[in-house]
C-alpha cells in the first residue's frame, strides 16, 4: 500500500480571512494535541501524584531517592546562595561533584520555588510528567512543521517518541533520559540554520540534488537548502547560532548523555541522507559550519565553569566503570513490562533492570516498520532513519552478542569503541534510544501516506490496512500506570530535628553509611532540612587516587565490616586491630554520632557497633545511637 506515492492535488490560494481561520484551527489542533500528551504523562505517572507525601516508584530502586536528594540540595544551595556545582553534605568529608553527578540544574534550579514549597518528591514527579508531554510535543512540532503536513501524522511520530518503551521505563528513575524536549528543538534549529544560511528558495527536503523526485507529496515536509548567491546577513547568523548554543547549554544542564547519543544519530541520519547527492550535502555543510561553530563558541561560553568543575574539580573523573550494560537481543522483540502486551506477555527478563528497558519494542512494531521501510525506500529520509536503526540498535548489543542471557561470543562493534574516551561512559543499551525518532519518523510518513490516498479516494481500503497494522504495532506497546508503594517513614530522631542536639560541626554516620543499594538516610537528612552532613551516600565519585569513576564512595573498612555483618547476621570477631581501625575511620568521617536506624538485622549490627566503639547504644526517637564525640575528639568545621 505504500510502494508508490500518493497522487498530489493542488492546493487552493486563500484570501487573508482564511488564512487567519487556518491558523487558528492549526493552533487548536496543537493545543488538543497537547493537552492529549499531557493527559497521558500524567496518567502514567498518576500513582505517584496521588501519593507526592509518601508514594515511591518501586521500580527505580535507589534512584529516587537520589533524585530527589539532587532537586532538594540544589533548592538549598541556591536558597542559601551557596556553590550548586558541589556539595559536602553527603560522602563527607569528601563531598559530591554535583555537575559530574547529572544533578539536571536545567530544572532544578528553576524549579528551586516549587522544592522549597512541595518538596523534592513534587519536583520530581512534575520533572518526569513534564518531560513525557514535552518530549512528546517537542518531536511533534518538528514533524508537523518540517516533516508531513497532517496534524495526526506528526502526532503519531511525537506520541512514540514521548511515550516509546524506553521513555516509560525511564520515567521509573532517570528524568535526565525522559526530559529530552531540547532536541528535536536543536534539530529544528539545524534545519533552519541550513535553509537560511545555504538558500533563500525553499527546496524539498524529498527532492534530490538534480530537482527530480525521490518519492512522496512535497507540500508539508521538511526543506533543505539550495546553493544561495548572496550570503545572508550576518546579524541574522548570530542570532542563529546564538539560538543553537543556548539550546546545547541547556541540554547539557538537563543531560550529556542523551545529547551525545542524539549527536551521533544526527550526524549518521544526514550523512547517509545526502549519499545519494553528496555535493548538496557538501555545500549545506559549507553553509552552515561558520554559524555552528560560532554557537560552539557561546555553548562553551555558557559551560566553561560547569564543564571544568565536572571535568577538573574536586570530586572529578573521567570515565565510569560500569562493565556490560548491553542489549539482549530477544529484549527487541518482547513487549516492556509496563505495557498492555507486558500484562500478557512479557517473555524472559533480560533487560539490565527494570529502568533500563531501552529495547523492548515488539515483535509487531518491527514487523511493520520493516515492510514501511521497504515499501517506502525510495524516500531518502526513510533509508537514512533505517540506517540509524540499524546502527544504533547494533551497537545497543554490546561488544558480543547476548540471546537470553547466552554469550554467543559473536563480537560485535562495540568491541572498538568501548574504550573510545566519552563513548566508553555512556551505558551502550541506552543506544537504542537513537532508533527512537527514527522510527517515528517512519510512522509518520506511513501515517501521511494513508492519508495521501483518502484524499484522493474516500474508497480506498490502503489507509484502513494501514491503520489496522498501526494499531497492531502501537497498542501492545501502550504504557500502564508505572507501580508506586508507601515508603516508609523517616525515624523522629531525623524528622523531629532531635539529631541537631548531637551533631556540633561533624558528621552522623548511619550504620552501615548508605551507599547505592541502600540510600534511605539521603531522604532522611534532606526530611531534616540538611542539618548535618552524612558519611557515605549515592552518587558517582572517583576512586582512589585515579580518575575513574564509581558509584558510592570508596569502601572504609568499617564500612564493608558493617555491611557484611548486616548482610550474613553474624557478628564479626572484634579485636583491638578493628577497634582501632573503627576509630580511625570515624576520625576520618569527623564523626559527632552513629545512628542506627529501623533495619534489617539491627541486633546483629547493634551488638557489632557496640564492641567496636566500646560501649552500649542508647536508644532516642526511635534509633540506636552512640555519641562519639568525646571519642573521635573535636571535629574540624564543616
Amino acid at each position: 500500500m505504500l510502494d508508490r506515492a500518493a497522487p498530489e492535488t493542488a492546493r487552493p490560494r486563500l484570501s487573508r480571512p482564511q488564512r487567519v481561520a487556518r491558523r487558528i484551527r492549526l493552533a487548536r489542533a496543537d493545543l488538543i494535541i497537547a493537552a492529549a500528551y499531557l493527559s497521558l504523562a500524567m496518567l502514567v505517572l498518576s500513582g505517584q501524584w496521588l501519593h507526592t507525601d509518601r508514594g515511591y516508584l518501586i521500580k527505580s530502586g535507589q534512584d529516587q531517592t537520589m533524585w530527589e536528594w539532587f532537586f532538594a540540595v540544589t533548592a538549598h544551595n541556591v536558597a542559601h546562595l551557596e556553590n550548586p556545582l558541589g556539595s559536602m553534605l553527603q560522602n563527607y568529608p569528601d563531598g559530591v561533584n554535583m555537575m559530574a553527578n547529572t544533578a539536571m540544574f536545567g530544572v532544578g534550579v528553576p524549579l528551586t520555588p516549587v522544592t522549597l514549597a512541595f518538596g523534592p518528591t513534587v519536583t520530581f514527579v512534575l520533572v518526569l510528567t513534564l518531560g513525557l508531554f514535552g518530549t512528546a510535543f517537542a518531536w511533534y512540532w518538528l514533524f508537523s512543521r518540517e516533516l508531513v503536513a497532517s496534524k495526526f501524522a506528526a502526532a503519531v511520530g511525537g506520541l512514540f517518541c514521548g511515550f516509546a518503551p524506553a521513555m516509560i521505563s525511564h520515567a521509573n528513575a532517570h528524568p535526565n533520559f525522559v526530559v529530552l524536549a531540547l532536541l528535536p528543538l536543536t534539530a529544528l534549529q539545524l534545519i533552519h540554520m541550513a535553509r537560511h544560511t545555504g538558500g533563500s528558495r525553499r527546496v524539498s527536503f524529498w527532492t534530490d540534488g538534480a530537482g527530480e523526485r525521490s518519492g512522496g507529496a512535497e507540500e508539508g515536509r521538511t526543506r533543505l537548502p539550495a546553493p544561495r548567491t548572496r550570503p545572508k546577513r550576518s546579524g541574522g547568523q548570530i542570532r542563529q547560532s546564538f539560538v543553537l548554543g543556548l539550546l546545547v547549554a541547556l541540554q547539557i544542564a538537563l543531560g550529556e548523555e542523551p545529547l551525545l547519543i542524539f549527536a551521533l544519530s544526527f550526524g549518521v541520519f544526514a550523512l547517509v541522507y545526502h549519499l545519494h547527492t553528496p555535493r548538496t550535502g557538501l555545500r549545506a555543510l559549507r553553509a552552515i559550519t561558520p554559524t555552528v561553530l560560532l554557537a560552539a563558541l557561546i555553548t562553551v561560553a555558557f559551560t566553561e565553569i560547569p564543564l571544568w568543575w565536572q571535568f577538573f574539580g574536586p570530586q572529578s573523573y573521567r570515565s565510569i566503570e560500569h562493565g556490560p550494560m548491553n542489549n539482549d537481543l530477544k529484549a527487541l522483540f518482547q513487549f516492556p513490562s509496563e505495557s498492555l502486551g507486558g500484562m500478557f506477555s512479557h517473555g524472559q527478563n533480560v533487560a539490565i533492570n527494570p529502568t533500563e528497558e531501552n529495547s523492548y519494542f515488539g515483535w509487531p512494531l518491527w514487523i511493520v516498520v520493516t515492510v514501511a521501510v521497504v515499501l517506502m525506500w525510495r524516500e531518502r529520509a526513510v533509508r537514512a532513519a533505517a540506517a540509524v536503526i540499524v546502527a544504533f540498535t547494533v551497537l545497543s548489543l554490546g561488544a558480543t552478542l547476548m540471546i537470553g542471557h547466552h554469550n554467543t561470543g559473536i563480537t560485535l562493534p562495540w568491541k572498538r569503541l568501548e574504550d573510545v574516551p566519552l563513548l566508553n561512559s555512556v551505558l551502550e543499551s541506552r543506544f537504542t534510544m537513537a532508533a527512537i525518532p527514527a522510527i517515528a519518523l517512519i510512522l509518520a510518513l506511513a501515517t501521511q501516506r494513508a492519508l495521501d490516498y483518502w484524499k484522493v479516494s474516500a474508497t480506498d481500503w490502503r489507509p484502513l490496512g494501514l491503520f489496522g497494522a498501526l494499531a497492531f504495532a502501537l497498542l501492545p506497546l501502550t504504557p500502564t500506570i508505572l507501580p508506586v508503594v508507601q515508603r516508609p517513614p523517616t525515624p523522629d530522631f531525623f524528622a523531629d530535628g532531635t539529631v541537631r542536639q548531637y551533631v556540633s560541626h561533624g558528621s552522623v554516620v548511619v550504620a552501615p553509611p548508605p551507599t547505592p543499594p541502600d540510600a534511605r538516610a539521603l531522604h532522611w537528612q534532606a526530611e531534616s532540612g540538611f542539618e548535618f552532613p552524612l558519611a557515605g551516600g549515592y552518587f558517582v565519585g572517583p576512586t582512589g587516587t585515579s580518575k575513574k569513576g564509581r558509584y558510592g564512595p570508596d569502601d572504609r573498612p568499617t564500612a564493608s565490616l558493617l555491611m557484611k555483618a548486616q548482610q550474613s547476621n553474624t557478628i564479626p570477631v572484634v579485636d583491638d586491630a578493628t577497634r582501632a581501625q573503627a576509630l580511625a575511620d570515624l576520625r576520618y568521617w569527623r564523626a559527632d554520632v552513629v545512628v542506627l536506624p529501623p533495619t534489617d538485622n539491627s541486633d546483629t549490627l547493634r551488638l557489632t557497633v557496640d564492641q567496636l566503639i566500646g560501649f552500649p547504644a542508647r536508644y532516642v526517637d526511635g534509633v540506636s545511637l552512640w555519641d562519639v564525640r568525646d571519642l573521635v575528639g573535636a571535629s574540624a568545621p564543616a
